[in-house]
This record gives C-alpha cells, sequence and structure tokens, in this order.
C-alpha cells in the first residue's frame, strides 16, 4: 500500500500468452482509489523471455519509492529448474516521468538480475525482497545452489538467499547463502525480514534435522555470513512447511506460520519465537483444524499496534478464511474474520495480507470470483 492508499500486488497468470512462460505471463496492478469504490490497472505485462514472467511474490517499494520483485519464470537465460523456460529475474518498476496520456499508463521495467540456476545462482524465486540500510537488495531463490540428493524428496536444488549491490549503474550479484540440505534446510519460499542489527531471518520449506522445513538466521561477519538454525520442524505434530515471511513484534519476538502438521489432521500452525539465554524458545499459537486435506497460512501474517495477529488461511473449512488472534492471560484468542465460500465471494486466500493505519484488512484470493480468477478483497472492522 502507498502513501496514497493504493494497493499494489502481483498475478502469476493472465496477461500475454507465450511460449516462454508457464501459460500466460502474469501482470503486476495497481488497485486505484476512485469515488464509486477502486479500479484495478495493470500497470506492467510481462511477456516471458527476456524481461521474465509468472510473478509468484508480492512487490516492495524501494528506498526511491518506485518497485522491485521477482518473477519465477522467464529471463532469457537456459536453466535447468526453470523447465526450458528461464530462471526467473529480480525487476523494478517506474512510472512514467512525464504526464501519462493512457488510461492504463504502464509503468517501465528494468532487469536487474536475470537468474541463471545450477551451482552459480538462483532460480525459480517466490519471495518478495526486502533492502537494507545502505540500499542493497536481498532475497530468496526456492531452486539453484547446489544439486543435493539431500533437498527435499530426492535429487533438487536446494535454493539461495541472493544480495544485490548498487554498483556503477547496474547491480552486482552476491549469494549471502547456498542451502546444502539436510540439517541446513533447503528451498526457501517466502521472503526475508531484518533485524536491527542487521541480521537476516527466513524460513526454508523442506529439510532441517525433521525434514519438513525451518527458521534460520543469518548474521554478517568478517568471513561472510553465518546461518544458525533456530527451529527446526519436523513430522511430530509441531508444524511442517513454513511457505511464509516472518514477522518481528516491537519486543523482538518473532512469528510466522506452516502451512501444515499440528493438530489431528496436521491442518497448519502460527508459532512465535522469543529469544532466550542466547537461543529461541519455540511456541506453538495455534493449530488449525480441518479435514485431512486442507492446508493453513499459505501468506504473511500481520501485527496491529495492539499486538493483534491477522492471516489467512489457504483452504480450512475447505474455501479458506480470515482469522485473527489476540492475546490474552498468557494465550491466544482464536476468531474467524470471515469464511470464504465458493462463488463470486473468491475462495482459497493466497498473497500478501496488508494492515492499514484504520484496521482495515487488504489481501487476494487464487479462484474465485466473477471471472473465476481471483479477488481483490477488504475486510473493515
Amino acid at each position: 500500500m502507498d502513501a496514497a492508499g493504493d494497493l499494489y500486488g502481483t498475478a502469476y497468470f493472465g496477461g500475454l500468452t507465450a511460449d516462454n512462460c508457464y501459460s500466460s505471463c502474469g501482470v503486476v496492478f495497481r488497485m486505484a482509489r476512485a469515488r464509486q469504490g477502486w479500479v484495478l490497472k495493470p500497470i506492467y505485462t510481462f511477456a516471458g523471455g527476456d524481461d521474465g514472467g509468472n510473478p509468484d511474490a508480492s512487490v516492495t517499494f524501494g528506498p526511491d519509492g518506485t518497485l522491485y520483485g521477482t518473477t519465477f519464470s522467464g529471463g532469457g537465460v537456459s536453466c535447468p529448474s526453470g523447465f526450458g523456460l528461464g530462471c526467473g529475474i529480480v525487476f523494478n518498476l517506474r512510472p512514467s516521468p512525464s504526464a501519462c496520456k493512457s488510461a492504463l499508463c504502464p509503468w517501465s521495467e528494468t532487469v536487474l538480475h536475470r537468474f541463471a540456476g545450477e551451482s552459480q545462482d538462483g532460480a525459480l524465486s517466490g519471495g518478495a525482497v526486502v533492502f537494507d540500510q545502505a540500499g542493497n537488495l536481498y532475497g530468496t531463490a526456492y531452486e539453484g545452489g547446489y544439486y543435493s540428493t539431500n533437498c527435499a524428496w530426492g535429487d533438487e536444488w536446494c535454493g539461495v538467499i541472493f544480495k544485490l549491490t548498487p554498483s556503477n549503474g547496474g547491480w552486482t550479484e552476491s549469494l549471502p547463502h547456498i542451502f546444502a540440505g539436510g540439517t541446513d534446510g533447503a528451498n526457501p519460499d517466502a521472503g526475508l525480514v531484518f533485524d536491527a542489527d542487521g541480521n537476516l531471518y527466513g524460513t526454508t520449506d523442506t529439510n532441517g534435522t525433521g525434514e519438513a522445513g525451518t527458521v534460520f538466521e543469518l548474521s554478517p561477519s568478517g568471513y561472510g555470513w553465518e546461518e544458525n538454525i533456530l527451529h527446526p520442524f519436523g513430522y511430530d505434530g509441531g508444524g511442517e512447511h513454513p511457505v511464509t515471511s516472518l514477522i518481528f513484534d516491537p519486543a523482538g519476538n518473532l512469528y510466522g506460520s506452516t502451512e501444515s502438521g499440528g493438530g489431528a489432521n496436521g491442518n497448519g500452525t502460527v508459532f512465535e519465537l522469543t529469544p532466550a539465554y542466547g537461543g529461541w524458545t519455540y511456541t506453538q499459537i495455534y493449530a488449525f483444524q480441518g479435514s485431512s486435506e486442507e492446508l493453513g497460512p499459505r501468506a504473511n501474517l500481520v501485527m496491529d499496534n495492539a499486538g493483534n495477529l491477522y492471516g489467512t488461511a489457504y483452504s480450512i473449512g475447505n474455501w479458506g478464511l480470515v482469522f485473527k488472534l489476540t492475546p490474552s492471560d498468557g494465550g491466544w484468542i482464536y476468531t474467524v474474520l470471515h469464511q470464504f465460500a465458493y462463488g463470486d465471494g473468491g475462495n482459497l486466500p493466497l498473497g500478501a495480507v496488508v494492515l492499514d493505519a484504520n484496521g482495515n484488512l487488504y489481501g487476494t484470493t487464487s479462484s474465485g470470483g466473477a471471472y473465476g480468477y481471483g479477488t481483490v478483497w477488504e475486510i473493515t472492522p
């Protein structure tokens, strides 16, 4: 959300149909406030090939006020992980410097990096990017890096953390961490978050000592970046496969979610990690209850000024829901704010959740709506 209250997001499909992306290549869109409500305006349409295709993460406002993001495919680089469709890119979008003469008013794209996959680079990025105080850009790539039998469920590329540094009018890539699978974790599927000291925190979807993903910390040192596993997930009822980014509260506690595990049928969890005695204490805040085929959160959490947590569960109750967790007497009270149903209202919520200053929640569904291809929704208290 920008300062004017307009929303920005991505659609994995739609736009142009091409042979060098998955089906159709996707768009970046703006939801602009209008007198009668909201108007959707595509601000960039991907064509596959050199300019990337199929954006699979939300966009981020950079220090210069323009938009930055990644695509899952395209880029024009042969990619063993991309099934011949390219390994994806990191991009920047800028509005036209002159008055717009078009109703759609498209933005211009600059490709900052084209992923190459294999041992020298990442591939198939699906997490939002983040900036440090010096203006360097960081993100995750689900594959690329090491090719190992230790990753996921067989021979896989294990994924990387990448950094882009402004340099001579361009950007130079380095890899702060290449995942090796096994106890190290593998396949990061969400964005990163910084603490006040410049340490990075994130999650991996797979591997770790419990083989169901990890929460990790990367700390800068004179020898590069050092990894510390804060919590390994396992198939023990404590949550499995964290695929969403983490958030901090003002006290320095971390919060996140898993899409499965926890509870009788393994429908996902919300968890807290608290610094304690030089380590971190893991607490499962809530375990979702549903049928064995239903999944929990696949989108980030947000926290309001009162310390309440908000998020979505992908298919709990068949079509998903929006929930609130309220701290109370050392525990948490779970409330369903909205239950999605099959039809025009949208269903299967997927993508970033945004909370504005007035307590309104915004997000997207991956299907349903008038045309069946998803919706943008608002919930007002």
